[in-house]
């Protein structure tokens, strides 16, 4: 059953001004509904929740600065609930029945898979958070995750290297579905490609929800004996990682041992766990809580008032939808219409501040320019930046790793009306 969130101007956000702007939008013009499509129950809860938390976040600070278009901005919420199907129902729901100009949402590839022809047939559009496997190029999807090219292979590339610890041998652990399978196809080719035969790759998939790890582990513990440095890649993804990495620590693993690297592990998930004996473990994201940026410092303050919480942290993927959300407000404001063929337009060459300095730009592919960071994970649940990229990285709709993907490109080009645009400080101010 669907939930209408109806926002409001957030006090405390902006000044007087702004506030009564706001309440005469929403009382003068009909409002602009945008959906939200994340599970809220199931084994994904633990992931998505924060992500429908932070959008209400940046509608109420998107209202209180005027709205888009003078029309304010209503949420509309449904919960999926961890049923893939179930996605593709709920999108459908939020096009045809909400006629919603936007949903944000999905978390895991099976989820965007199964509302990936809803959004196709019904010309909706789709801003995808999360980091995901790549291979995919669809019109309707804007992917503000990072594709492998941004997060798995400079992650092996890091642990390769003699800074990262030299690895020789590699542990491939991921959830049974699309998006481990595809990203571990990649990474095994690109280890191929650097010399390391398939003997001394030890690949494994669990479940969703998956809770008994000791056997797993205990295959980990006897691979890594044989000698050379091992590293294990985790692609594991929801409410399985709490037995993952409590099982690490009950067989003594740690770190400088066996590190792992995480492509799906960060701030919320870490926060339900003891994180003392997971100290120097390894993620790999775009974006981590601990960046020292003013843009992330007016974030943070902003996420604590609105949500009430202090224990409450911020993560990559909530970045990837402020970024998202950001982009789509320029849009809609550069097109002058909601209409998705006019916002798809008005989106290539988009730019956004990255919350950790610098400005992410939305490629003519779908998918943005962002900076990678690998960070070591700290006793307060936090983490440690140890490498990241100079600059930013263009995402790969495909890869060049997989011979039937290398010859293929994503180019939804048509003729860009904006020019040398600076990106503007969030939220954008109505005129």
């Amino acid at each position: 059953m669907s939930a209408r969130v109806r926002t409001a101007a957030a006090a405390g956000v902006v000044g007087l001004a702004a506030l009564v702007s706001g309440a005469a939008l929403a009382q003068d013009a009909p409002p602009i509904k945008v959906g939200i499509l994340h599970s809220l129950s199931g084994t994904m809860a633990i992931s998505e929740t924060t992500l429908k938390d932070v959008m209400l976040m940046l509608i109420d600070r998107q209202n209180a600065a005027g709205g888009v278009l003078g029309r304010p901005l209503e949420a509309v919420v449904v919960d999926p609930a961890s049923n893939w199907p179930l996605f593709a129902e709920k999108a459908r729901e939020l096009i045809e029945q909400d006629e919603v100009a936007v949903v944000f949402g999905c978390w895991t590839s099976v989820s965007r898979k199964s509302v990936l022809p809803v959004f196709e047939e019904l010309n909706g559009l789709l801003f995808y958070p999360v980091q995901y496997e790549g291979e995919e190029s669809s019109r309707n999807v804007f992917y503000t995750g990072a594709a492998p090219n941004q997060q798995a292979i400079p992650a092996v590339e890091y642990l390769m290297s003699e800074d990262g610890g030299a690895a020789e041998r590699w542990v491939l652990l991921g959830t049974d579905y699309v998006y481990p399978r595809t990203t571990n196809k990649i990474l095994r080719a690109f280890l191929n490609a650097n010399g390391i035969t398939d003997a001394d790759i030890f690949e494994n998939y669990t479940p969703f929800g998956h809770s008994d790890w000791q056997t797993i582990v205990g295959q980990v513990k006897a691979f890594a004996s044989a000698g050379k440095r091992t590293a294990v890649v985790s692609t594991i993804n929801g409410d399985a990682n709490v037995p993952f990495y409590k099982e690490l620590a009950n067989q003594g693993i740690s770190a400088e041992d066996i590190p792992v690297v995480a492509f799906s592990v960060g701030e919320e998930e870490l926060a339900g766990l003891d994180t003392a004996p997971l100290v120097g473990h390894l993620a790999a994201w775009n974006y981590f809580m601990s960046v020292d940026t003013e843009d992330n410092a007016d974030f943070i303050d902003a996420w604590l008032d609105f949500i009430g919480d202090d224990a409450r942290v911020t993560n990559d993927p909530m970045e990837a939808h402020y970024i998202g959300f950001n982009m789509w407000v320029q849009a809609v404001s550069q097109a002058g219409t909601t209409d998705v063929d006019a916002v798809r337009q008005a989106m290539y060459g988009q730019r956004a501040r990255n919350l950790t300095g610098g400005v992410a730009v939305m490629n003519t592919n779908h998918h943005l320019s962002k900076p990678v960071l690998i960070g070591e994970i700290q006793d307060d649940g936090q983490f440690e930046t140890v490498w990241s990229t100079d600059g930013v990285v263009v995402g790969d709709a495909w890869s060049d790793y997989i011979p039937e993907s290398a010859k293929l490109t994503a180019d939804w080009t048509y003729p860009w009306v904006c020019g040398n645009c600076e990106a503007p400080r969030f939220p954008v101010t109505a005129e």
